[in-house]
């Protein structure tokens, strides 16, 4: 059973964590119900209550993948994958 600390602080036990999908530095919102109070996670916000990501939506642009983007960021591309290997699998090689 989870006890609150001096600082008023408690964990979450990982079972609720993961039901919730509640990662570190995420935010939790309590709200209050009948029974008492419910715990539910938060979108990201900033001091005034807004998005803090919401001005870069888009601006990326383009139709790359995430992978493609990080290929091109380290030198890596291009790399068309037709091999069916990981192009950052080493196994079998020597170090």
């Amino acid at each position: 059973m989870p006890r609150v600390t001096v600082n008023g602080q408690v964990t979450i036990p990982k079972r609720i964590r993961e039901a919730l999908g509640i990662e570190l530095g995420d935010e939790v919102a309590f709200e209050q119900a009948e029974s008492g109070y419910t715990l539910r996670k938060e979108a990201p916000t900033t001091a005034d209550g807004k998005d803090p990501f919401e001005r870069y939506r888009g601006s990326a642009g383009g139709d790359d993948t995430i992978p493609d983007r990080m290929r091109r960021l380290r030198g890596e591309y291009p790399y068309d994958g037709s091999d069916g290997a990981d192009k950052d699998d080493h196994s079998g090689s020597e170090l």
